[in-house]
């Protein structure tokens, strides 16, 4: 879904990353915490773009570890894109998890794992969006290393040792958030400081948008991040 966006933009490198324990990433013993995420990550970006500048795009429990990458690269990110992003906070501020609309017919021909991964991250559960589903999410499921992802790590580790956002005002930075009003899992409430931080962002609560926004509503998202790339290279240049 992201790809597209690049079709009439050009000078954009674009590296896509299999977190730890998500995807083709594997992890060992010594993970415990998302800190140990970031500097895995860290470490990665240290061997394929040293000591280069460059942006980044997180959606959800990614857009944490962004916030991550951001506190420890400062000097040398240079915009930042959240897609209904978890927050350094163990108590979410969070809609009633509704489903809108419900196809039922579909839903009850769904394995009970896929069908409770899909009821719990969609909102709009129609058949267009479980095709989407299917194609670009389910196959990372499968990859996804699930008895890490299932372990206590959640309850031990999950949260930074240090607030990413805690030792500065203002970031000069270009940033982009994007949230979904109907957003269950990460909501939107609790995201307003990010409008202080960054001054020099666009702040979007999407109407009728659960957590995965990308689907959801894939072309409002597509053209935000569209206008958020043409203000990076103008920011650039």
């Amino acid at each position: 879904w992201l790809e597209p966006i690049f079709n009439n933009l050009i000078g954009f490198q674009r590296i896509y990353i299999d977190l730890p324990a998500h995807g083709r990433s594997l992890i060992d013993r010594d993970f415990s915490s998302s800190d140990d995420m970031v500097v895995n990550i860290l470490d990665f970006l240290d061997q394929t773009i040293p000591n280069k500048e460059f942006s980044i795009i997180g959606f959800s429990y990614g857009g944490y570890l962004a916030q991550g990458i951001f506190y420890k690269r400062r000097d040398l990110v240079k915009s930042i894109c959240l897609l209904a992003p978890a927050l350094h906070l163990k108590q979410r501020n969070l809609p009633e998890k509704i489903a809108y609309v419900k196809d039922a017919l579909e839903l009850h021909s769904l394995d009970s794992d896929i069908r409770l991964a899909f009821e719990t991250l969609m909102t709009f559960q129609t058949k267009e969006n479980l095709e989407y589903f299917l194609n670009e999410i389910q196959p990372g499921r499968l990859l996804a290393n699930r008895e890490f992802l299932g372990s206590n790590w959640r309850e031990k580790g999950y949260y930074f040792l240090e607030e990413p956002f805690n030792d500065v005002d203002i970031l000069p930075q270009p940033a982009l958030i994007i949230l979904g009003k109907l957003d269950s899992i990460c909501g939107y409430k609790d995201h307003s400081f990010l409008i202080d931080k960054f001054p020099n962002s666009t702040f979007a609560v999407l109407d009728q948008a659960g957590h995965m926004l990308q689907i959801e509503k894939r072309e409002l998202v597509q053209e935000l991040i569209k206008d958020w790339l043409i203000t990076l290279l103008r920011y650039l240049t």
